[in-house]
């Protein structure tokens, strides 16, 4: 039987998957909202295509839409969408220890069943992308979502309470048991439970709580974490108890890696209240990072810190505000396929 292995990031890729806004919340209500949610996923799009193969997943009907935003070299593949969260309804890229290429079918409920999510077709993406990635299927039965596991290529996984553990998405379940499935598909052995998401990110349209804007793994042995500086956030305390929470896990376990603070922008609020912008919320490419930026004094900084962790790649700043004013970033819409 193949042992499965969710490699880290950073890892050598085949290939970025994303696929294009069609319709909902994603698009918006006006002509305006559309051009800003088109030219923002191909920003992304167009920006992994410098340095590696990219597919955009374009629903049918949208591909002279999609053609006219993306650059040439990008594939499309035809298949029915409901939304453009590719590191949600996708699958999750694993290598088998037989060198073989794996793709975790995860159950996708519409992030817990949300009352405003559509899933009929999305949760078919993941079947869909295996497939048209060359990839062996790995069936789970757990409900969950690629931006809701931050690995580090060596066993460790970032999780939060408030995702794996949601009734919406696995009632009943215990962290033992999710555990164990994660052991089984992704191949990790010590999990980082975190115990809630940014405050934002438990609002209408958000992920209840997912780990890659909070923590990442640029290399095994360093945990970028999210940091929210300003008292006034709601977030501030919800990071501060994060932070405790992986110092206790790094003591408990003897684990040898270093966290850092990554500080979030300036920014605090837009019309719609407190924001949860991040900069954990990037995409390790081949030689290459597409890092979230806000048009916000603290942009230089944080990409100086990313290129820190990131020798040797180019760290692109792209702004991210359009994504996030929908629910995620640049991680969340994209997925990284591994070479094996």
């Amino acid at each position: 039987m193949t042992t499965w292995r969710m490699p880290i990031e950073g890892h050598p890729q085949e290939r970025v998957w994303l696929a294009w806004p069609t319709t909902g919340y994603t698009l918006g209500d006006t002509e305006a909202d559309a051009e800003e949610a088109r030219s923002c996923w191909a920003a992304v799009a167009n920006a992994a295509a410098r340095f590696q193969p990219v597919t955009v997943v374009v629903n049918p009907g949208d591909e002279s839409v999609a053609r006219r935003y993306l650059s040439g070299e990008i594939a499309l593949l035809t298949a029915a969408l409901d939304d453009a969260w590719m590191r949600d309804i996708g699958p999750s890229f694993v290598i088998g220890d037989d060198g073989s290429l794996g793709a975790v079918n995860f159950v996708f409920n519409g992030w817990g069943a949300q009352d405003w999510a559509e899933w009929g077709n999305d949760q078919h993406i993941g079947s869909i992308v295996a497939e048209a990635a060359g990839a062996i299927r790995i069936d789970s039965a757990l409900v969950n979502e690629g931006g809701g596991i931050q690995v580090d290529g060596t066993g460790r996984v970032v999780l939060t309470e408030t995702v794996q553990l949601d009734p919406g998405r696995n009632p009943g379940w215990t962290k033992e048991r999710v555990e164990a499935e994660l052991t089984r598909t992704i191949g990790t052995t010590s999990a980082l439970w975190l115990p809630r998401g940014l405050t934002r990110d438990h609002d209408t349209f958000g992920t209840r709580g997912h780990s890659d804007i909070l923590a990442a793994f640029p290399v095994p042995d360093a945990l970028l974490m999210h940091r929210q500086d300003s008292a006034s956030h709601p977030d501030h305390e919800i990071a501060r108890v994060n932070h405790e929470v992986a110092e206790r896990y790094r003591s408990d376990t003897g684990a040898g890696f270093e966290i850092v603070d990554l500080p979030a922008p300036e920014a605090l609020r837009d019309e719609e209240g407190f924001v949860d912008y991040s900069y954990i919320n990037h995409l390790v490419i081949n030689d290459a990072v597409l890092a979230c930026t806000f048009e916000d004094p603290a942009d230089d900084r944080a990409l100086g810190i990313l290129r820190e962790f990131y020798p040797g790649r180019e760290v692109v700043g792209i702004d991210a505000r359009p994504l996030f004013a929908r629910g995620g970033g640049i991680h969340c819409i994209t997925q990284q396929q591994p070479k094996v």
